[in-house]
Parts: structure tokens; sequence; C-alpha cells
């Protein structure tokens, strides 16, 4: 009997490839932990890889491809820095050899992904490009991924990150950890590039795409760490609590079938228990601080659906409220759509068609020709609601949210 064959191993580039998916802002957080300077460390970086496509062909994948990724960027980073060494900066030098030794768990920040975000929130760095140099440097997005999630083209997310790293090298903004006791300070940003980062993973409904199902759970993992890290911060129990909400609920966004499932047709039984008190938990303690944000908000209304949804009530006048405040806090687009969804299921449809048809840049965004659709059919226009939905279907990568869509979905009475 013929022996079964093995497989053949991945060819080094994809080797390479997959390496750099999984691991690259881990990667980038621990050499930049050694240079304190990002751009250095993309650069070493970038040879490694170079270096991988070379040698592993010849030699074979190593069992540890992330651990030789690392080895070969440090010793090439370490050769930058020798380069630019002067007598003047041995005792620098001296200190990375030191810190080479220590445990990289040793952060007061808990992990080095954590701490490098902490560093791409320096005040010198301009404040719109802070959270998205985060999401490319530290969580590894493509500046196409990062311009989606923050409504931009590519192009113009693509000119910001590099003006933002061009600026860290010419004005010679060093890598440097910042102490805890200033974190508070760049908080914001940070929660702004965890929340975009879980945002962009929420949006892979198919699960396709193993870089972002991952991805969901690194933002998690921060939001955590950070709700560890400042308990005291109202804002980052917000964030913490509406990632648990969101998160609790993952199960039950496919049928069996894979049809989308929204929240108001979900099975409750089939939410995370554990997540949904955790996120309970730090919306509360969020509330005792005292000090309203946009995290809380969208966690309250988080929390809101969900007992909507498990107690069969209606709380439509809240949940307009509540958005509302939320638009003091956050007027993006995202947000000015759902509020304008959230009073036209509230009763004040014609005011809601006239805030969506108000708003600039929509043409390409399919959540305004989604909530369009919803709107228009509780106006009454069925025609109007039908050609809304085929345009928000056609924006969709998704088949299941397509079939959801055209299959008359907007129809269904939402929160019930």
């Amino acid at each position: 009997m013929e022996r079964a064959r093995r497989p053949p191993p991945a060819p080094p580039s994809a080797a390479a490839e997959q390496a750099a998916r999984a691991s690259y802002g881990r990667l980038l957080a621990l050499v930049s932990a050694r240079t304190r300077d990002i751009a250095a460390a993309e650069d070493a970086l970038a040879e490694a890889f170079a270096a991988a496509l070379a040698q592993w062909g010849e030699q074979g994948v190593p069992a540890n491809p992330e651990g030789w990724l690392l080895t070969v960027a440090r010793r090439a980073a370490g050769h930058q820095s020798a380069r630019a060494a002067t007598a003047s900066r041995v005792g620098d030098v001296l200190a990375l050899l030191a810190e080479e030794r220590e445990d990289v768990s040793a952060s007061p920040f808990g992990d080095e992904r954590l701490a490098l975000l902490f560093v791409c929130a320096h005040p010198a760095i301009d404040p719109d490009a802070q959270a998205p140099l985060m999401l490319q440097t530290v969580l590894g997005l493509d500046a196409a991924r990062i311009a989606a999630a923050f409504l931009v083209s590519g192009a113009t997310m693509g000119q910001r990150l590099v003006r933002a790293k061009r600026k860290i090298r010419d004005a010679g903004i060093a890598f440097v950890v910042p102490d805890v006791e200033e974190a508070p300070q760049r908080l914001a940003a940070v929660l702004s590039a965890i929340y975009a980062a879980y945002g962009t993973a929420w949006d892979d409904t198919l699960g396709a795409d193993a870089r972002l199902a991952g991805l969901r759970g690194e933002a998690l993992f921060l939001a955590r760490l950070t709700a560890e890290l400042m308990p005291e911060q109202a804002e980052a129990m917000g964030l913490l609590s509406l990632i648990c909400h969101c998160e609790a609920r993952q199960p039950a966004r496919r049928g069996a079938d894979g049809a989308f499932v929204p929240l108001h047709a979900q099975d409750p039984q089939m939410w995370s228990r554990e997540l949904v008190l955790e996120a309970e938990g730090a919306l509360r303690r969020a509330a005792e601080l005292g000090a309203p944000g946009r995290f809380q908000t969208e966690a309250a209304i988080q929390s809101l659906h969900a007992h909507q949804r498990m107690t069969g009530e209606r709380f439509t006048a809240p949940l307009a409220r509540l958005y509302d405040v939320l638009a003091g806090f956050a007027p993006t687009t995202g947000v000015m759509v759902a509020r304008a969804v959230a009073h036209a299921e509230n009763g004040a449809w014609a005011a809601a068609l006239g805030q969506l048809r108000a708003m600039e840049g929509t043409a390409s965004y399919q959540p305004w020709w989604a909530a369009l659709a919803r709107v228009s059919w509780l106006a009454g226009d069925a025609q109007g609601a039908a050609d809304a939905a085929a345009r928000a279907a056609g924006l969709s990568a998704d088949p299941a949210i397509r079939a959801f869509l055209l299959g008359g979905g907007y129809r269904l009475q939402a929160g019930g």
C-alpha cells in the first residue's frame, strides 16, 4: 500500500507573508522597545523580511519564523544604531544592551503593544494621524483598511501616514514609553485606535479573514489591559463595556445556514453571558466615576439594545436621547447616520429623512444607504426604501448582508 504523502511545505514567500500578517505588530513593538525609534524599527523589520525571502528558500523555513525574524531585525537595528553612534552615545548603546537582557513583559503597561500605542500618541504627532499610525505600525492594518475605518480615501490616509512618519523622523521624535502617570493625557487617541481596530474586524461578519478574526480578540485584550491599567478613567471602562457587549453577540450574528441575523432578531441565549456581565460591570464602574464621554454613551446604547432584545420592551425614546448625547461627543458620519435611524424608530421619520439627506460625502457609504432604506420604509415610501436597499446591497461585499437587504430585511421591526 502506497504511503500517504506529506503535503508540500509552504514556500518561503508564503511563510514570510504569514508571519508578517500574524506577528508584524508584535515584532514592531518588541524591536521599537529597543531602538526607541519607530521608523528605524520598521526599516529593521523590512531588512529581516528581505533576509527571510532570500535565506528560507535555500535553508528552509525555520521552526520558529517569528523568533528568527525578531533576532534578525534586532541585529539589523543594532547595526543601524552602531552606524549612527558616536562616542557621546556610548552610554545609550550600553543601556540598550542591558535592556536586551531584560524580560520584555516588564513594561509597566503590561504589554509592549499597549506601550507602543501610547508612544504613537506623542503630543508632537498630528492628532489626526495618531490613531491611524497605531493601526498601521502596531496592529498591522494596511492604509486601505485604515482609510475605510476613518471614512477617507486610501490616498488621503496614505499621505497622512507618510507625513506623520516623516515628521517623526525629521523632528527626531524618539521612541520613549511615557510614564504611566503621563498616560491619561494620551488615552483618547489610544482608545480611538483600539475602537477602530475592533470595528474593522467586526465588519468581517463572514469571518473569512483570519487576520481580522484575530484582531477582534487583540482589541478586546488591549481594552481590558487599558481598563486594568487605568481603572479610574471612565472612558477606558466605557470602551471595555462597548467591546464586550458587541463581542458577546458574535455567535448569534449568523444563522445555521450562514444568513445574516440583525440584532433585533438574534437569540439572546446564544450570547456570551460572561461577556454581557463583564460589559455591564464595566459600564457601572464608568458611571460611578462621573465623567461621561463617547465610549460610555456608546456602551449605554448597546446595553439598552441588549435589554430591549432580552425583555421584548421598546426603548425607542431613551435610545433617541442617548444618540443625541453621543452626537454631542462624536458627531461622526457613522454616529449621525445611526442617530437618524434612532429618531425614525421613535416616530420622527420626517426629521430623520431630513438629517440623512443633509449629510455630505455619503454616496459610497453603505450604512447611509441601509439607513435610508429603513427610514424611507418607516416614512411609507416603499419604492424609495427598495431603491436605497439595492444601493446598500451593491456596496456590501458580504453575500449574506446583500441577501438580507434585497430580501426586505429593512422592513422588519427593530428592537422587538
